[in-house]
């Protein structure tokens, strides 16, 4: 089964006090190697973020005034996730977050129904009775290299999660730079993937958005990807 891994941020907690998401970032892994298939896009939550927030992520109301709804975005969500096993730490926490955008627009289904999620931290506990399992200290534990993330974001951290969620399940990590998916994804047992079959929402940081942020940002424009991934 193709497998997904999800996180987000959003504007705070609980999601029963109104909170909503404001990033969703999607990592695909197919036998166990990063395709480069991935999804990521910010979101208008249509209401203000909480301070106390914006130290852990960095996004800003400013930032988010002129990011699609989720309404919007709803439509490349569920055809990017359906049928799939989607995986997260601490799944209840997100799962909450999008069922929420769903009943919201009134949509009938929720996550549950759409995908098959599994939690990973259940996972971790079990390997690792009695120990911290936050993905901070499996990123420590499996000795990830986390350098780059300076904030969470949801892209950065489902690509974090995913290598633990690898090395959980088994130890093998698949995961390449770009520039090293040409070569290295092409001899993974990828070849027979339809690529051009898949659409995404791609991200493509400017650099202004670069500055203020320090992550990436999303353009929303559908993308065909090419049987060589290179996009």
């Amino acid at each position: 089964m193709r497998q997904l891994i999800l996180d987000t941020e959003t504007t705070g907690l609980p999601v029963t006090s109104g909170h909503r998401i404001i990033e969703i970032g999607i990592v695909e892994i197919i036998e166990r190697k990063f395709t480069g298939n991935d999804f990521q896009t910010y979101l208008n939550p249509e209401r203000v973020i909480d301070p106390v927030t914006i130290p852990i992520h960095g996004i800003k109301d400013d930032f988010v005034s002129d990011k699609p709804k989720f309404a919007e975005i709803l439509s490349d969500f569920i055809e990017y996730i359906q049928g799939s096993e989607v995986i997260m730490h601490n799944a209840p926490f997100d799962t909450s977050f999008v069922n929420k955008e769903l009943e919201l627009l009134g949509y009938e289904d929720r996550l549950e129904n759409i995908c098959q999620i599994t939690d990973s931290l259940p996972i971790a506990k079990r390997k690792h009775p009695g120990q911290r399992n936050s993905l901070d200290a499996l990123m420590k534990r499996y000795d990830i290299d986390s350098s780059k993330r300076e904030l969470h974001g949801a892209l950065i951290d489902a690509k974090l999660t995913a290598q633990v969620y690898l090395f959980l399940t088994g130890g093998q990590v698949g995961f390449f730079t770009k520039d090293e998916e040409g070569s290295q994804m092409g001899n993974a047992s990828n070849e027979n993937i339809d690529y051009s079959k898949r659409k995404i929402i791609h991200v493509n940081a400017s650099e202004n958005q670069k500055k203020s942020h320090k992550v990436h940002t999303v353009s929303y424009t559908h993308l065909t990807l090419p049987t060589n991934r290179e996009v």
